[in-house]
């Protein structure tokens, strides 16, 4: 059976929100995924798991959070060649940059040889009714990418 690892950072609690929404989605396709903040997490866990999932909110105009730069740095080190991966965010549309962090994270994703199945997915703020699902939806594409 495939194994799914999310990890992410969170604030006020919307990326948070997502995250579990996201798991209830792997979840519905037959994966118990291992969900843990980042302040929680190493970068080399993620050569453990078939499917990798990273969520983090967008920092002021773009950066990744500041709980994120350790995990960011080590991933480094990693190699995610034969994983599949998806990243997901919280954002605000009002700063320049919607949800950069999505965009950083995927960008080391790729360099370190995970395959993206799909873009990355940016919620204004906290996920609205309909948002939820698409949350829940983001989850099952990634669990049905590793059947």
């Amino acid at each position: 059976m495939s194994s799914v690892i999310i990890v992410f950072a969170s604030m006020t609690g919307n990326t948070e929100e997502m995250a579990e929404l996201v798991a209830d989605g792997v979840r519905a396709a037959g994966i118990e995924p291992v969900l843990k903040s980042v302040v929680d997490a190493n970068a080399s866990e993620l050569e453990k798991y078939d499917g990798v999932l990273l969520g983090a909110y967008t920092w002021g105009d773009g950066d990744l959070p500041d709980e994120f730069l350790d995990f960011y740095e080590e991933m480094d080190d990693i190699q995610l060649a034969g994983r599949k991966a998806a990243v997901f965010g919280s954002a605000d549309s009002s700063y320049s940059q919607y949800g950069a962090a999505v965009d950083t994270l995927i960008a080391k994703l790729k360099e370190q040889g995970a395959d993206v199945v799909q873009e990355g997915l940016k919620v204004e703020l906290n996920p609205s009714g309909d948002e939820k699902e698409v949350c829940r939806a983001f989850g099952r594409k990634l669990a049905e990418a590793l059947a």
